[in-house]
């Protein structure tokens, strides 16, 4: 089968692919190791959660790329694998074993509402002010996490959140943040790779100077690993189909659903990814990939896939063909032997390309007509709290919700579809049920 990623039609280069690809993949690559970090407190295997999470995000990740030919990275979802440990396992004592088989059951009804376009349908029915809201939302909530990474803005008692310290590690950051915005602004090929590159140098003498976390160079446990499947195929699919675990799989199904959906339509919206219609290309496709990640994660033993936001680096970088995440997902192969070299790369060197990414997504709010308080109030509601819970799920429950409940009030009814309401009594429910 011959491979083509069209990429004189998307206006791209195999050389900016690759380089997309890999400042994607360096800004996500946190989740090889926060992922079983996050699910060995269930119960389960930290090397066997690893080995599963580089499976996901590598099959998953090069699908998206050759199948839905789409710039974007699949890998277990954060916010998801805090669920299934915190919520399902340690909170309703439903064994890890039962809750992979939810992940599993979860995945399956992921692909049948795909295979029927079901989701299409439900991306379809998102109001264009919310959509680019979404997206800006996400742009936020991205900027938040890499500030917080680098402890540029920290927890405070007093404003809930605060500028951090001036410490050498947060002037390692700003130096990086500094020098990828000159690089960007100068559209130097590959200015968000040089910056992790440059962040990274920088860091390891600090580390080194100020004995400080700053560097894990200083401290890393070898080269090498070996790949642990002992948790391949240890779900339990009849135990997790109990009335008592249904609740488990909708979560599951619900959660990531949203996620997928409002990081594909914001970035595609961020991007201009769009099709003749208007609505993000390959979209079905990219839903049946996320949902075959589901169902992968299950049977080999993490927590859901999803599509991930940090996607937006590569974007950024000029990414737009499926050899994007074609080579951000060959890049996870390597670490089911090499996963302690991940920390050669700290936090710090990713988090100004995370800060930079919000300037490109926050872009389509600019869409919004913000004269049009009954357009504007709900989208603002859902721009803002993502970020402010870090939650995109609880951005697009919200925003849904309030769309609704307004138009009607203002008596315009026929700008809320049927499948809308179908979307706001799911999130009633999610709501409930929480």
């Amino acid at each position: 089968m011959r491979l083509n990623f069209e990429l004189k039609k998307n206006r791209t280069t195999v050389q900016t692919e690759i380089i997309a690809g890999i400042s994607s993949f360096l800004a996500m690559s946190y989740i090889i190791v926060v992922n079983p970090n996050i699910l060995s407190q269930a119960g389960m295997p930290f090397s066997g959660v690893l080995t599963a999470t580089v499976i996901v995000c590598f099959f998953s990740s090069v699908t998206m790329g050759i199948y839905a030919k789409n710039p974007v990275l699949v890998a277990p979802g954060m916010g998801l694998n805090a669920f299934f440990t915190y919520s399902a396992v340690l909170g309703m004592n439903v064994p890890w074993e039962t809750a992979l088989g939810a992940v599993f059951w979860a995945g399956v009804v992921f692909l049948i509402l795909s295979a029927f376009n079901i989701r299409t349908y439900i991306v379809q029915a998102i109001p264009k002010p919310l959509r680019y809201a979404i997206a800006a939302g996400i742009g936020l909530f991205i900027t938040l996490i890499g500030f917080a990474n680098a402890k540029f803005i920290v927890t405070n008692p007093s404003t809930l959140i605060g500028i951090g310290e001036l410490t050498a590690p947060v002037l390692t950051f700003l130096a990086g943040l500094l020098i990828t915005a000159v690089l960007i602004v100068r559209n130097v090929k590959g200015a968000i790779l040089i910056g992790i590159l440059f962040t990274t140098l920088a860091a390891y003498p600090v580390g080194r100077w100020w004995g400080t976390e700053t560097s894990t160079l200083v401290n890393y446990n070898g080269i090498f690993s070996a790949p642990d499947f002992s948790l391949l195929f240890r779900l339990d699919m009849l135990n997790s189909l109990k009335f008592a675990v249904l609740p488990v799989i909708f979560a599951f199904v619900f959660t990531d659903m949203f996620d997928s959906l409002s990081t594909l339509v914001g970035l595609s919206e961020a991007a201009d990814m769009l099709d003749e219609n208007g609505e993000p290309r390959n979209l079905k496709r990219a839903l049946v990939t996320d949902a075959v990640a589901t169902t992968l994660a299950g049977l080999v033993g993490s927590s859901p896939g999803t599509a991930y936001v940090e996607s937006a680096v590569g974007i950024e970088e000029g990414g737009r063909t499926g050899l994007t995440a074609v080579v951000g997902g060959l890049l996870f192969l390597p670490f089911l032997f090499l996963a302690p070299l991940l920390s050669v790369v700290p936090s710090i060197a990713t988090a100004p390309a995370l800060v930079l990414v919000g300037v490109f997504m926050i872009k389509p709010v600019t869409k919004v007509n913000w004269n049009k308080l009954d357009d504007a109030i709900p989208a603002f509601l859902a721009m803002v709290v993502i970020p402010f819970t870090s939650s995109i799920t609880e951005g697009i429950i919200w925003g849904f919700l309030s769309w609704t409940l307004i138009k009607i009030a203002v008596g315009k009814r026929s700008e809320i579809t049927p499948a809308l309401l179908i979307i706001d009594a799911f999130a009633i429910l999610a709501l409930v049920l929480k």
